[in-house]
């Protein structure tokens, strides 16, 4: 099990990994700092120890640990037991989950051909940039079967802290990927095998039911900034244009819900 250490002292530099996690410049979390990825709450936190995130040090208060104790047993890190109020004084704000974990990223990264590698659906992201929303599309992947996600141009990063947690931690088992030439890596995709499907609201695209009922062997889907959607470009570099048919005067959904009803149509067969 992970060593347990007591700290009562907020300034303990053992904490600073946890440390201002409520001040933008100095967020741990961000790509550009020191990009560890951080989960809060029992749940997540579990999530996290099962991934393929090697953990640095786990936080929190002694209940959290207790209950915990099952998936702590072989973790090699440290676990530091404090109170919620020395917790607060070195996040900077109070947690109610009452418990972190701080991970490193996998080195190398996983590459576009490795998502693809074995998937028969996948989300491909364009300009989804609000991490809520990108959280929730990951959850959605989890829950409805997708393979795995792909990121194009303008897409936040899957391991802001607020994007784990909106996700219930799925951002850390679903396989992800970031293209590194955007539209033109799509033809990756073609490639192996997919059809690429663009959701947008536009008249000329075709209702998702049809391309259901194509039943194509392996689906790209294509989902864009809620808003805006995809790009012109996005679309003209799809196979397909595909909508979700709603009534007059209905135009758009949450990109996430939107995502869910594709992924919901186009998956296989779930046991």
């Amino acid at each position: 099990m992970a060593e347990l250490i007591t700290i009562d002292d907020p300034g303990d530099p053992r904490l600073d990994d946890f440390r201002d996690l409520s001040t933008a410049d100095r967020r741990p979390d961000r790509p550009g700092g020191r990009g560890f990825v951080i989960a809060e709450g029992t749940v997540v936190v579990e999530r996290l120890l099962k991934s393929r995130y090697p953990v640095r040090a786990l936080l929190g208060v002694e209940r959290r640990f207790r209950e915990l104790a099952a998936e702590l047993d072989g973790v090699d890190a440290p676990g530091y037991v404090t109170s919620a109020e020395t917790m607060a004084d070195v996040v900077g704000f109070h947690l109610n989950r009452g418990i972190l974990a701080v991970a490193d990223r996998p080195v190398p990264p996983p590459t576009v051909e490795d998502v693809i590698d074995g998937a028969r659906v996948l989300a491909v992201l364009e300009g989804v940039g609000d991490h809520e929303n990108l959280g929730s599309l990951f959850r959605n992947a989890a829950a409805l079967g997708v393979d795995g996600v792909l990121l194009g141009a303008g897409c936040s990063d899957p391991l802001y802290r607020r994007s784990v947690r909106v996700s219930m931690g799925h951002v850390l088992r679903v396989p992800f990927a970031t293209f590194g030439s955007w539209p033109a890596d799509l033809e990756l995709l073609r490639k192996r095998g997919f059809r690429i499907a663009a959701l947008t609201p536009r008249v000329d695209s075709v209702s998702l039911r049809q391309l259901r009922d194509q039943t194509p062997e392996k689906v790209a889907l294509m989902l864009g900034a809620e808003g805006p959607g995809l790009t012109d470009a996005a679309i003209a570099a799809a196979d397909v244009a595909v909508r979700i048919p709603m009534p007059e005067g209905v135009d758009s959904l949450n990109v996430a819900t939107a995502g869910a009803i594709a992924f919901y149509e186009t998956r296989p067969p779930l046991s």
